[in-house]
């Protein structure tokens, strides 16, 4: 599996954005994908330095549509903090 392959977007909600002043970015991940896989996809792609990561299981949650009901998709979601002398993870264009 290549680096692209294995990180698949950013989560952008409000907790993650708080984190990202401690050094700890969110990313989905494909659900195949080890915490060794996701550690070096993510210094390949961005040229940093990872100290840690951890990863969970995203159930789907149950949805409806009048008498149908199904799922939403599962995901995978890495953590994934960088050291402390690693330069940050630039995930917008400030202008």
């Amino acid at each position: 599996m290549e680096s692209r392959d294995v990180i698949l977007r950013p989560v952008i909600t409000e907790a993650s954005m708080a984190d990202m002043d401690d050094k700890r970015y969110t990313f989905d991940v494909d659900t195949r994908a080890t915490k060794t896989q996701v550690k070096s996809a993510v210094e390949d792609i961005f040229d940093v330095k990872v100290a840690k990561v951890n990863i969970m299981n995203v159930k789907g949650k149950k949805k409806r549509m009048g008498r149908y009901e199904g799922y939403t998709k599962k995901r995978r979601k890495a953590i994934v903090t960088l050291t402390s002398d690693s330069k940050e993870i630039k995930l917008f264009d400030e202008e």
